[in-house]
C-alpha cells in the first residue's frame, strides 16, 4: 500500500455511513416528515374551513345589508304616508276651521241683521211715543202755534219764544 490506504477501513466506514444515514432516516427523517405533513395537512383544513367561514361571512353580511336597505325603504314610506296623513289632517282641521269661521261670521251677521232690525223696531216705537206725546202736549196747549210747541218739545222742553 503505497500511500497507506487500507481499502478495507474505507469500506467499512461507506457502510457505517450507510447505516448511519438508514437509521437516521427510519428514526429522525420520516417521523419529522409525517409530522410536517400532518402540520401542513391541519392548516390546510384550518383554513379551508377559515375560507368557508368567511364566505359564510360575506353572504350574511350581503343578506343584512340587503335587509338593512328594505328596513330603509320601508321607515321611507313609514315616513311619507305619516307627512301624508298629517298633511291631510291638517287640510281636516283646515277646512274645519273655516266651515266654522264661516259659521260664525254668518251668525253674527244674522245677529247684527236681528239686533239692526230690532234697533230699528224699537226706534221706531220711540218716535211713534214721541210723536203721541208731542201730539198730546200739542193738543193740550191751545192757543199756541203748533209748530213752535213741537219745536219746544224737540229741544227739551226749552221756550222757542226766548230766541
Amino acid at each position: 500500500m503505497p500511500l497507506n490506504i487500507d481499502f478495507q477501513q474505507i469500506l467499512l466506514h461507506w457502510m457505517n455511513l450507510a447505516i448511519l444515514t438508514g437509521g437516521l432516516y427510519v428514526l429522525l427523517y420520516k417521523p419529522v416528515k409525517q409530522f410536517m405533513d400532518k402540520r401542513e395537512a391541519h392548516y390546510q383544513e384550518l383554513e379551508r374551513q377559515a375560507a368557508g367561514k368567511l364566505a359564510q361571512a360575506e353572504q350574511l353580511k350581503a343578506e343584512r345589508q340587503a335587509q338593512l336597505d328594505q328596513a330603509g325603504e320601508e321607515i321611507r314610506q313609514a315616513r311619507a304616508k305619516a307627512q301624508q296623513s298629517a298633511q291631510q289632517a291638517a287640510q281636516e282641521q283646515l277646512d274645519q276651521a273655516q266651515a266654522q269661521a264661516q259659521h260664525i261670521v254668518a251668525k253674527a251677521q244674522a245677529e247684527a241683521e236681528q239686533s239692526r232690525e230690532r234697533i230699528r223696531r224699537e226706534s221706531q216705537r220711540e218716535l211713534r211715543e214721541l210723536a203721541a206725546q208731542a201730539a198730546k202736549r200739542l193738543a193740550a196747549r191751545p192757543g199756541t202755534d203748533p209748530f213752535d210747541q213741537f219745536l219746544d218739545l224737540a229741544e227739551g222742553g226749552k221756550s222757542h219764544e226766548s230766541r
